[in-house]
């Protein structure tokens, strides 16, 4: 039962781990947040803290909650530290070769056989990142969305090794534990919401490329036009521009349609390290603080 499941492991502490950390701290659980180093760790505990306090300003969160919260959360440098880990969300690059490495790892470092292994990826397949371990049947996608703390939805991928018991567990979990909605998808690339929604952030990559209209223009027109909340081009600069060409690549080596491929514009602009708001400037300029 998800309730049994009380030691969580994180391994990435950037924007989605550090997200993913917070949300389990502040249900209660135990969770270690691994990085690479001890100098990305404190910037991921520094990134939570910062986060929590955001939440206690705008009273979403009661300050001793915040404090409980962090309490309850350690920040590592070293993989070992997940050893007694119940289940370990992997939160690193969207690249299949680290991401590959990291379950390879933790394979070997979780001593519990029945902890489940779950990847935060948003395209790359579940399979791939399974049968790099000695226990597909309990690896999964795990696919929350940014800002993790604010967004209520998790996408819960299973891999044909997978088990219904592991869906099962996590589809608990997601919901009694973190308070979250869960969708089931199939690992197919991109799964339900990026499937849907990466051709139309390409495609407003497109006419902004094009000249046909302006980045600010093609976002007014979707905001006040059809009332979505934010724009196709700040919504992709909000993603992360190279996370969006990841998924791109991903979509379009799966499935070959030219709706998926990167436009040259995208490409070109991840190259700059133009990323979005990350970075400070991508279809749009932001303030780094």
């Amino acid at each position: 039962m998800s309730s049994s499941i009380r030691r969580i492991g994180v391994v990435g502490g950037g924007r989605m781990g550090a997200g993913i950390a917070e949300v389990c701290a502040r249900a209660g659980l135990d969770t270690v947040v691994c990085e690479v180093d001890a100098t990305a760790a404190r910037a991921a505990r520094e990134r939570v803290a910062v986060s929590l306090e955001r939440a206690v300003q705008r009273g979403k969160l009661d300050r001793i909650c915040a404090e409980d919260a962090e309490a309850r959360m350690v920040f590592t440098g070293d993989l070992e530290d997940l050893a007694d880990r119940q289940m370990v969300i992997e939160a690193v690059v969207e690249n299949a070769d680290a991401k590959t490495a990291v379950f390879t790892a933790l394979d070997k470092i979780v001593e519990d056989p029945e902890a489940i292994l779950a990847s935060n990826t948003s395209a790359i397949a579940i399979m791939r990142l399974g049968m790099a371990t000695g226990r597909a049947d309990r690896v999964l996608g795990l696919h929350f969305f940014n800002p993790v703390p604010v967004l209520p939805l998790v996408e819960i991928v299973s891999s044909l090794h997978t088990t219904a018991d592991t869906v099962a567990v996590m589809e608990s979990f997601v919901r009694d534990a973190l308070g979250k909605t869960a969708i089931r998808s199939r690992d197919r690339s991109g799964f339900v919401v990026n499937a849907l929604l990466v051709p139309y952030l390409l495609s407003a990559i497109r006419m902004a490329e094009s000249g046909y209209a302006s980045a600010a223009d093609i976002d007014d027109g979707m905001v006040l036009g059809c009332a979505h909340p934010m724009g196709p081009l700040k919504l992709a600069d909000l993603i992360g521009l190279d996370t969006v060409a990841a998924i791109a690549e991903s979509l379009y080596d799966e499935f070959k349609e030219p709706l998926y491929a990167p436009p040259p514009l995208l490409r070109r602009m991840v190259q700059a390290g133009l990323l979005g708001r990350k970075a400070g400037r991508g279809f749009h300029t932001y303030d780094r603080g």
